[in-house]
């Protein structure tokens, strides 16, 4: 049990991140586009649950416009988006209307088409871990969860307040925990869609002989413990 000092006020909460791997916390809260229910019925959907310290704020602005500029990307990847910090809806509402009038990078002023989560009670902050024992603000909820479509935990980003996130390296990420999952192979460094991925390792140089003796087409290695597939 740790405790979170918000507002000079102490009290008793469990401050631990859910990890990669387990059920995503549920809550149910208000937003920019009415009651959110999570998870609901998702309709198998993916989910990228994000989150930041406040509204009207420099990094986050730039990171909300980065986001809405791939929102139809990321629906054509089956993944819906919410944004969550602890601001009223009311607060919201307006950011959301600034920031649809804003002319970003070149681009023209896009509709906002995610909902922003009003997290005013701290509940859904705590559940996912996001409030630090050591913290007397939300400064510290700056975090990305990308949850699959059995609201399982697949990734977890943390960020710190001065360095905006990069929305590209989310979507990279999500194209990669699809992939991986869809055709059971794994992902290598620095891999971008379309690019070989890998297969599971040979358990031994043994396996791998054999493995090399009747190798597919598809398949390469660089050496025993290494090995690729062509999309």
């Amino acid at each position: 049990m740790s405790f979170v000092k918000i507002n000079n006020a102490q009290e008793p909460t469990v401050t631990r991140i859910p990890l990669i791997g387990e059920q995503a916390p549920e809550f149910i809260a208000e937003s920019t586009q009415g009651k959110i229910t999570f998870p609901g019925n998702n309709n198998s959907k993916w989910t990228i649950l994000f989150s930041h310290p406040a509204d009207f704020t420099a990094v986050c602005s730039t990171e909300i416009l980065e986001l809405a500029a791939l929102q139809d990307d990321f629906e054509k990847l089956n993944t819906r988006l919410m944004v969550i910090s602890t601001d009223a809806v009311s607060s919201h509402i307006e950011w959301v209307k600034s920031l649809e009038t804003i002319k970003y990078k070149g681009r023209e002023p896009m509709k906002i088409k995610f909902p922003l989560i009003s997290d005013k009670s701290l509940e859904i902050s705590r559940k996912y871990g996001m409030l630090h024992s050591t913290s007397n603000t939300t400064k510290d909820v700056r975090g990305v969860f990308i949850i699959d479509s059995d609201n399982k935990i697949e990734a977890i980003f943390f960020y710190p307040m001065n360095v905006g996130r990069n929305m590209e390296e989310i979507k990279r990420t999500l194209i990669g925990l699809q992939t991986s999952i869809k055709n059971n192979v794994l992902i290598p460094a620095n891999w971008n869609a379309g690019q070989d991925v890998m297969i599971p390792s040979p358990k031994t140089s043994a396996d791998a002989d054999k493995l090399i003796k009747n190798m597919p087409p598809e398949l390469y290695y660089i050496t025993w413990y290494m090995w690729f597939k062509k999309p």
